[in-house]
C-alpha cells in the first residue's frame, strides 16, 4: 500500500455508504491524530485505539442522524497524494464550503485543522477536506 491515509479515508467512505456502525482501520500516528480531530469536530461518535499485534487498529463508531439515517460526514476528499504533494502557507489556506467544512493539515507542530493552523500562523501539507 503506497498511501495509508487514502486507504483510511476509503474505508470510512465505504463504511458510510454501507451504513455500518463501526469500522476498523489499521493504526498509525497520523491516522490517530486525524481520528481525534474527527471526534473533536463532531464527525464521528466515538473511537478506540486497540493495541493488538505489531500495528494495532482503530475502531471508529460512525455518527448517524436517527430520523433520516444520514451520516454526519458528507464527503472525504484526499488532497495531497504521494505522487503530487500539496503544500500551503497560512495565508493561502483553502476553505471547504466557505468555512463549513474542515481542512486537515500536517504541519511542523503536528496534524491540525485549518483554523488552528491559521491561528498559529503555520502552513503545511494539505491531507484532506472533510464536510
Amino acid at each position: 500500500m503506497t498511501d495509508p491515509i487514502a486507504d483510511y479515508l476509503t474505508r470510512l467512505r465505504n463504511a458510510i455508504k454501507a451504513k455500518h456502525r463501526v469500522v476498523e482501520v489499521p493504526a498509525s500516528n497520523v491516522k490517530k491524530e486525524i481520528t481525534k480531530i474527527l471526534f473533536d469536530k463532531g464527525y464521528i461518535l466515538n473511537y478506540k485505539f486497540v493495541e493488538e499485534g505489531p500495528q494495532g487498529t482503530i475502531k471508529i463508531a460512525l455518527k448517524y442522524d436517527h430520523v433520516n439515517k444520514v451520516n454526519s460526514i458528507k464527503s472525504l476528499t484526499r488532497v495531497s497524494k504521494p505522487g503530487l504533494r500539496k503544500y500551503v502557507g497560512y495565508r493561502e489556506m483553502p476553505r471547504v464550503i466557505n468555512g463549513l467544512g474542515i481542512v486537515i493539515l500536517s504541519t511542523s507542530q503536528g496534524v491540525m485543522t485549518d483554523k488552528e493552523a491559521k491561528d498559529l500562523k503555520l502552513g503545511g501539507e494539505v491531507l484532506c477536506y472533510i464536510y
